[in-house]
């Protein structure tokens, strides 16, 4: 289950800046942000290349506490930034009218679901990440307990004791986990079988703990069995050599998703207009050259989003058909004239 809107019930992931004023002086800007602290110091070397006039200085919480810590600061805002908090939490913040609206260069590129429908927007996407268990294969194999192949596999008594996952009450990873279970079995006023299932899931369940990140650490550290996360934490510990499966389930049965080794043999979907237009844009403000823009496009296999280098016939056979049905209308309209005539 990936966090987007009308199958996990939450986008993932959203940024706004809310506020910047070039001066000469030194600037501080303060963030308040839900990404993981691994994640900051790509953000803050990109942006200090770019503006390094300007401090970044950070305070990161989950997004619960986040959401929290701005409500109860509305009357004497302190973040100029709030960025890496869920859609749902940024749509609150809007509704209680503490956003300034701000379009970024590459607005046109960032699809309509994924950003406030306001122009310009109080709020627009970053980032989109999905559940994942983290499951650890080693302690597993020692208390012989098999792989849950379903969500629901994971209220079975083999699994008790060895779960954790993130509170929903602070962690915005909870928080989308419950959403999505309620989406796939039903809420109906808090007693659909979205909400059984978690009763019979919480039986299971050992700890639940403070953020989305920790689970899966706990599962890699061999703490417990089965950590429930989500993808971007699991890839990491995996990538340090923790001895996990990773595991997604289908949003819609809730089964196991195929296996998956790296991000490096997934293909990302790419829109060439979008994305030669902000080119232009970044290139306009020298950001960005022709030949960092071109290295970026083939740093990975993409396909288009009607087509595909490697198998093109599809897409050739659409639009073979899409010509036929064109040049048909014409041609039936002209039959259809002959016969009233005669």
């Amino acid at each position: 289950m990936r966090r987007i809107p009308g199958i996990a019930a939450l986008l993932a992931c959203a940024g706004l800046w809310l506020a910047a004023s070039a001066q000469a002086q030194k600037t501080t800007l303060l963030i308040y942000t839900a990404l993981e602290t691994d994640q900051l110091k790509a953000y803050q070397e990109g942006f200090n290349k770019a503006y390094p006039d300007i401090d970044l200085k950070w305070v990161r919480d989950s997004t619960g506490v986040i959401t929290a810590k701005l409500l109860a600061e509305k009357g004497n805002p302190q973040a100029d930034v709030v960025m890496g908090v869920a859609a749902s939490s940024l749509a609150l913040l809007d509704g209680q009218g503490m956003l300034i609206p701000y379009a970024p260069l590459n607005l046109d590129g960032i699809m309509s679901q994924y950003r406030d429908k306001k122009n310009p927007p109080a709020w627009f996407g970053m980032d989109v990440w999905g559940a994942t268990v983290c499951f650890n294969t080693v302690e597993a194999q020692k208390k012989n307990i098999p792989k849950p192949e379903t969500w629901k596999d994971l209220t079975k008594p083999a699994y008790k004791g060895q779960i954790v996952m993130p509170n929903p009450a602070s962690s915005g990873t909870g928080f989308f986990d419950v959403t999505a279970w309620l989406s796939l079995w039903g809420d109906k006023d808090g007693k659909g079988d979205g909400w059984k299932y978690m009763d019979a899931l919480h039986e299971n369940i050992a700890q639940y703990t403070h953020s989305g990140s920790k689970p899966c650490n706990m599962a890699a550290a061999g703490e417990f069995v089965v950590g429930i996360s989500f993808e971007y934490r699991a890839n990491t510990n995996k990538a340090k050599g923790a001895p996990i499966d990773l595991i997604v389930y289908c949003y819609l049965t809730g089964q196991m998703l195929p296996r998956f080794e790296s991000y490096s043999q997934s293909l990302r979907m790419w829109y060439p207009a979008r994305d030669f237009l902000a080119f232009l844009q970044l290139r306009g403000r020298g950001e960005l050259t022709f030949g960092r823009w071109l290295r970026s496009v083939l740093a990975r296999p993409f396909v288009l989003p009607n087509a595909s280098v490697t198998d093109p016939w599809p897409a050739v056979w659409a639009l073979w058909a899409g010509l036929r049905q064109a040049a048909g209308h014409p041609a039936r309209m002209l039959r259809r004239a002959i016969a009233q005539d005669s």
